[in-house]
């Protein structure tokens, strides 16, 4: 083997990452100005509100089964396991305080999110995909009807009210499946779990979570709705299967930059 041949062989592991690493560079920087364009369009037509209400009602009123359900099992799960963990210590009092904080400032944020993702998120990667293949969104701009306008606007828009709305709900639901668990079923103290809630929770621990759920919301909505829209670049397949391998990368890569998203925050805000 050549000098050349060897550091060739060499070198090819950096080449590859550096590779890699542009590639990702280059794609988060055409998600940022996707989204930066569907911010600029959300004030420049009056009839988005129509088919932001749509939205609405798609993501956040259809969402409300899913979230309640997950939710609910969410607490008893965090106060069975909590109740157990405190009474090592006696310190079962302390059971409301756990849970509330867990949810309010972690879970209820995050796993909202990541249900969202996998029920709305999908559903608009899959819209605007096949919209895409099916040459519709060649029809919009034909008819001097901007896409993203149409499209993507509504839905980030949408995404920005329903997701804190439903992290509230979360929060409220994991609190009172908490409560099944650590006081109707274990035995604890009503009263001492109700009040360990509304002591141990302060205006930044709530805004902290609102917070995380906007955030959430802006990255699950641009990622999914950048994934269907540019489904027809995508080297991985075509049509039909473009779209599945576009939908499945949207929520794959929706719920990791969810969890990178909460990690950042958390480190800043805590």
């Amino acid at each position: 083997m050549s000098q050349a041949e060897t550091e060739k062989k060499i070198l090819l592991p950096f080449h590859l990452l550096g590779k890699c690493s542009m590639n990702l560079l280059a794609e988060a920087g055409a998600m940022f100005i996707f989204l930066l364009d569907g911010l600029l369009h959300i004030f420049s037509s009056l009839g988005i509100l129509k088919k932001t209400v749509k939205e609405l009602y798609f993501i956040g009123v259809k969402s409300l089964t899913v979230i309640f359900l997950i939710g609910l099992f969410t607490g008893m799960v965090v106060g069975l396991q909590t109740q157990y963990a405190l009474a090592k210590f006696g310190s079962d009092g302390f059971l409301g305080a756990a849970v509330a904080l867990s949810l309010v400032r972690e879970l209820g944020p995050v796993l909202t999110a990541i249900m969202l993702t996998g029920r709305a998120g999908s559903s608009m990667t899959a819209e605007i995909g096949v919209m895409r293949i099916s040459e519709q969104i060649d029809a919009l701009e034909l008819m001097d009807i901007n896409p993203v306008n149409y499209l993507v606007s509504p839905k980030i828009v949408a995404s920005l009210i329903s997701f804190p709305i439903l992290t509230a709900l979360f929060d409220l639901i994991g609190i009172a499946g908490g409560y099944l668990t650590g006081v109707a079923l274990l035995g604890g103290n009503s009263g001492v779990y109700f009040h360990r809630v509304y002591t141990s929770l302060s205006w930044e621990d709530i805004s902290a979570g609102f917070s995380k759920s906007l955030v959430f919301a802006v990255l699950v909505c641009t990622v999914c709705c950048f994934q269907g829209y540019f489904t027809h670049h995508r080297k991985d397949g075509k049509g039909p299967e473009g779209v599945s391998q576009a939908t499945t990368t949207a929520v794959v890569m929706s719920c990791v930059l969810v969890l990178v998203a909460d990690y950042v925050m958390t480190s800043l805000l805590f």
